[in-house]
């Protein structure tokens, strides 16, 4: 039964392996190449990592002494009944596990500090990817699947980076000191140790060929997962105004489901692999029991020996044991690395062109030269042509998806136009860094987007370097002051990112007041009167003309009221541009514009 079809949360107990469909993009798709990625952020930790490695080959060298020693105890001591030099051998056997033990410690507490460097560099590195992606990046993907990649993803790292590396040296290098010694005290014996190395070998390829997939299945699930309770815990207020508990339950229902039913396939196979080496164990001690007690009742090797033997074929098959289980958490590591490592070599970034400049002052005379723009193949916008003069108030008003937004995004270089050119006093804007021109820029948009912050902070966010009287100075403009000033702590409430506490209209003033703060050339106005109440909408408008005073402005209404003292008017149907003028001209011509306003006054009127 596919994933898709996945209804019953605990139906996963009933699937079997083999009808789980796990598509190649769930694969892992270069490991190698992950690993040496991952291998680049550790290599910045040279020095620990070159002390870990040596307390690695100390614990590993004493782990190898302490099983020789206890078999010599046992050849000339024990058998031969000889006690002097004994204690002396006993003493030197405890320092030899004391100063084991150290080196773990030590190792272990320089391999934290190199892991908590390495996920704080990799964090660093993707939030700072985040932040020069294109806005179309973010456009197509869930907001909670990314967060995902920096949260979960990471902690994944994090926890392999502890728990495996260190394991990973210990092991291959008691790998080959244990095979070296066994084979200097017996060749045939070594011979018959190694002889369950097919077996495990066959054993580990069939469990890793199965789990590595489930990783990275398990990963996607819950990068899905993420993105859905981002997504919903936003859209609480509509999900209860429309009801719609029961389905976005179901919904979450068949994601936990999905991901709890590649997680439990991943731990159930990857959970064989104990229970194969244990088994494996056991049948290497038993045919080293047989074939040592032949050789020693022979002659051939003494009775210490064969308990050397037996404890090494024990640190034989612990490292292939650990090492098989680390395995699992780097197959999960990798997988969660491949998702971190897609994101920083996404190429959809803003990258400006070479010989972009820097603007220190602009007039904010832009023009629009047939231009042309497609979003994913899909023609947003055809041949658009229209001058806007520094000063000069520009809106545009159409029926959603005629292009309105697009426009704004091409000016502010939120996304690069096609064909066609966009000046900005004469200068095409993608030979202008993209920081330089939004540095002329400021925006008030539908949405009043606020900071967990105070409101100091948040006014203050266009300026950084803006002193107290400033910010005042900007609300009072902004007509945001009284209300601020009613409140219990002024400009110093907190707010969260909600801006719960306070209503839409003042979290609008507060943006209004932000904008007047930055004393931006260029203004961009998105519905920023829309959903707020009549009063409040005055002191919006009273605030706006403040702010638009002397600046070049571009605004998005469909309520055609808040745009009649615009200058030029662009009316927008599917791309194009079907009519432009002033309020009066547009009135006249008896077209679209007339028929969409009289439509509009109807509307009140009734």
């Amino acid at each position: 039964m596919p994933l898709k079809q996945l209804k019953d949360p605990f139906q996963y107990e009933k699937i079997p392996l083999d009808t789980i469909q796990i598509e190649n993009r769930d694969k892992a798709q270069n490991a190698w190449g992950t690993i040496k990625r991952i291998w680049s952020y550790l290599a910045r930790e040279k020095g620990k990592l070159f002390l870990v490695i040596f307390m690695v080959m100390i614990s590993s060298g004493l782990s190898l002494l302490g099983p020789f020693m206890v078999g010599m105890a046992i050849d000339d001591f024990i058998v031969t009944r000889e006690t002097a030099g004994l204690g002396i051998l006993l003493v030197f056997l405890v320092f030899v596990y004391l100063f084991h033990s150290l080196a773990i410690f030590l190792q272990n507490f320089w391999m934290v500090g190199i892991a908590q460097n390495t996920v704080y560099a990799l964090r660093a590195d993707l939030f700072w990817q985040f932040h020069r992606l294109s806005i179309s990046y973010f456009d197509k993907r869930q907001h909670g699947e990314l967060m995902s990649r920096i949260t979960n993803d990471i902690d994944n790292v994090n926890n392999t980076l502890n728990q495996s590396v260190i394991q990973i040296f210990t092991s291959i290098l008691t790998l080959i000191g244990t095979v070296v010694v066994m084979l200097v005290l017996s060749p045939l014996l070594t011979v018959i140790t190694m002889s369950i190395i097919p077996a495990m070998f066959l054993a580990m390829r069939w469990i890793t060929k199965r789990t590595g997939p489930l990783y990275k299945l398990q990963q996607k699930h819950l990068g899905d997962l993420n993105g859905y309770v981002e997504e919903t815990v936003s859209g609480q207020h509509i999900i209860k105004a429309f009801s719609q508990e029961k389905k976005v339950i179901s919904e979450f229902e068949e994601k936990n489901a999905r991901l709890r039913q590649s997680g439990f396939w991943a731990m159930t196979i990857s959970g064989f692999i104990p229970k194969v080496m244990n088994m494996l164990n056991f049948l290497s001690f038993g045919l080293i029991a047989l074939a040592g007690g032949i050789l020693a009742i022979q002659e051939i090797i003494t009775v210490g020996v064969i308990v050397i033997f037996t404890e090494y074929a024990r640190q034989f098959t612990r490292p292939l044991n650990e090492l098989s289980n680390q395995f699992n958490l780097l197959l999960s590591a990798i997988a969660g690395a491949e998702r971190v490592f897609t994101v920083l070599d996404e190429e959809q970034e803003e990258i400006d062109e070479p010989t972009a400049i820097e603007i220190d002052t602009t007039n904010g005379h832009i023009e629009f030269d047939r231009v042309t723009f497609a979003y994913e193949k899909t023609p947003i916008l055809k041949g658009i042509t229209f001058e806007a003069k520094p000063g000069q108030t520009i809106a545009f008003v159409g029926h959603t998806g005629a292009g309105k937004t697009t426009i704004i995004n091409l000016i502010s270089r939120f996304y690069n136009y096609g064909n066609g050119t966009i000046t900005l006093d004469g200068i095409d804007i993608k030979d202008i860094k993209r920081s330089s021109l939004r540095s002329h820029m400021a925006f008030v948009l539908q949405d009043a987007f606020l900071f967990e912050g105070t409101i100091r902070e948040n006014i203050r966010y266009s300026r950084l370097d803006a002193t107290d009287e400033e910010v005042i100075t900007a609300a009072k403009n902004a007509n945001a002051h009284d209300f601020i000033e009613r409140l219990p702590n002024g400009y110093d409430t907190l707010l969260d990112e909600d801006g719960s506490g306070i209503s839409q209209g003042q979290k609008q003033l507060i943006t209004i007041a932000r904008a007047l703060l930055a004393d931006p050339s260029i203004l961009i106005l998105d519905e920023a009167t829309s959903n707020i109440d009549t009063v409040t909408e005055l002191k919006i408008q009273e605030a706006l003309k403040r702010l638009m005073q002397g600046r070049t402005s571009f605004v998005i209404a469909h309520r055609l009221n808040t745009i009649q003292e615009a200058d030029h008017i662009i009316m927008l149907e599917n791309g194009e541009i079907i009519e432009q003028g002033s309020h009066e001209e547009l009135i006249k011509r008896y077209g679209h514009y007339h028929d969409l306003y009289q439509g509009q006054l109807r509307q009140l009127a009734t």
